[in-house]
């Protein structure tokens, strides 16, 4: 699911960015993937905006604590309850001159305020969204200075230009069954004399 819900947040970006004609401008796409490779050199190519995943942390408010029971096939089957991350994404551009600068700030403040308008996507709103996701909320993120300055040290790179973003909730569920029961197929009732 983290694969899927990163892949349409870029896909939904670049068609934006396809109808505001800034992929013309000498912007290339959102590309998803890491900032810098092994080495230490730029993974993502350069006029290309990158987008990748810095942090996943369980939303332990909207936690469920019990057992999903259902019925399938005519058995009794218990599943482990879905788990809630919410995803830390960054999205960052790394101009090739001096002179596409202001076109990556451009990109930036067409990105920031695309999810201004769409905070919110829906399989019914969205088509390409895939239907077990039932909701994707994405919020930006204020970090400060200091809390910028540790980010790109620990995801190995220098500053670039670049905005981070929250997003909640995608649903993970591991879909083996923790226990499968028979059916219940006869119903004994005892009768007490008194």
């Amino acid at each position: 699911m983290l694969d899927i819900a990163i892949k349409f947040l870029a896909d939904e970006v670049n068609t934006h960015l396809k109808k505001r004609a800034l992929s013309a401008s000498g912007l290339g796409e959102v590309v998803t993937g890491q900032i810098v490779d092994d080495a230490g050199k730029w993974a993502t190519a350069a006029d290309n905006i990158g987008l990748t995943l810095v942090n996943i942390e369980e939303d332990r408010i909207m936690r469920e604590h019990l057992p999903e029971y259902a019925y399938v096939n005519g058995s009794h089957v218990v599943l482990q309850p879905e788990i809630k991350l919410n995803l830390s994404v960054l999205f960052h551009t790394r101009p090739s001159k001096a002179d596409k600068y202001e076109q990556s700030l451009r990109f930036l403040s067409n990105l920031i305020t695309f999810f201004q308008a769409h905070p919110v996507f829906t399989p019914e709103e969205y088509p390409g969204l895939d239907p077990r996701i039932n909701k994707l909320i994405v919020e930006m993120l204020a970090l400060s200075t200091e809390q910028l300055n540790q980010m790109w040290a620990y995801l190995g790179s220098k500053y670039l230009p670049s905005v981070a973003y929250r997003v909640r909730m995608v649903l993970l569920q591991d879909v083996e069954p923790q226990s499968i029961g028979k059916p219940i197929t006869i119903i004994e009732t005892a009768l007490h004399n008194k």
